[in-house]
């Protein structure tokens, strides 16, 4: 089973002041180790051999297609108005070959290791979600501002790296919709399992797995967190703190 590989390459609505930062209107062709940050996890797609073909997804594919070498195995694919609103437009087209895997264009230290380690972790579950906890990530990294998620075991940060598996995870995306705009996204969706699981996460009386087992019970999905060995899952390019950190990841000076 290969996946068809999914990179969100859009903007959010407005300037994106962060690009503008680094001389660009679009985050996804800021310049990263020499080149635009989109062709870095295009290119550790393409070297997994989990991997079938990329699609990029982007408000603007064109700018997107200049950057990219060009090679049979991806496409490019305008996107709707928000992330949710474009993977619903992907699972209403029967012209979808499953599974997917998506990333982001600011995945800047993708590699194909950390790929193939996600999709044997994310085989037999409908929605399967990447995360470094934060003991690996701090012993390799101890600077490195990142949201965490406490649990009991463990407090996590994304990957940004996801497993849908058919056309059945549609709940699971009209979820995240429900609660996209919210800027604590993970909290707000854990709160809809109900005041009891909302106190036992804070609490940490529950772990990330417990959490999502009820989340799957709710949607009728299996769903499960991939927990990756690599730190560099756990680094993507959101502030000019972490363009500064990849920056110096790729030089080898941190």
């Amino acid at each position: 089973m290969k996946y068809t590989a999914i990179v969100l390459a859009g903007s959010r609505p407005g300037r994106d002041r962060f690009a503008e930062q680094f001389g660009n209107d679009m985050k996804a062709l800021i310049a990263i180790g020499g080149e635009p940050m989109v062709r870095r996890p295009v290119r550790a797609l393409l070297a997994s051999a989990n991997v079938a073909k990329v699609i990029a997804l982007s408000q603007s594919p064109e700018r997107i297609a200049d950057v990219i070498p060009r090679d049979p195995r991806v496409s490019f694919r305008e996107s709707r108005g928000t992330i949710a609103e474009t993977m619903l437009e992907l699972c209403n087209d029967p012209e979808t070959e499953w599974p997917l895997l998506v990333t982001t264009a600011d995945q800047a230290l993708l590699d194909p290791g950390t790929i193939d380690e996600f999709c044997n972790g994310a085989a037999g579950a409908a929605v399967a979600i990447g995360v470094v906890e934060r003991r690996i990530l701090e012993n390799r990294f101890p600077k490195a501002q990142r949201t965490w998620l406490k649990f009991r075991g463990g407090a996590y940060t994304g990957a940004n790296l996801f497993a849908l598996s058919s056309a059945r995870v549609k709940p699971a995306i009209e979820l995240w919709r429900s609660v996209e705009q919210d800027r604590k996204k993970a909290w707000r969706i854990i709160s809809l399992l109900g005041p009891a699981t909302l106190a036992a996460a804070a609490l940490r009386l529950v772990s990330v797995d417990e959490v999502l087992a009820r989340l799957g019970g709710k949607l009728g999905l299996a769903v499960r967190a991939v927990k990756l060995s690599n730190p560099l899952a756990g680094v993507d390019v959101d502030k000019p703190s972490d363009h500064s950190l990849v920056e110096d990841i790729l030089a080898g000076k941190a």
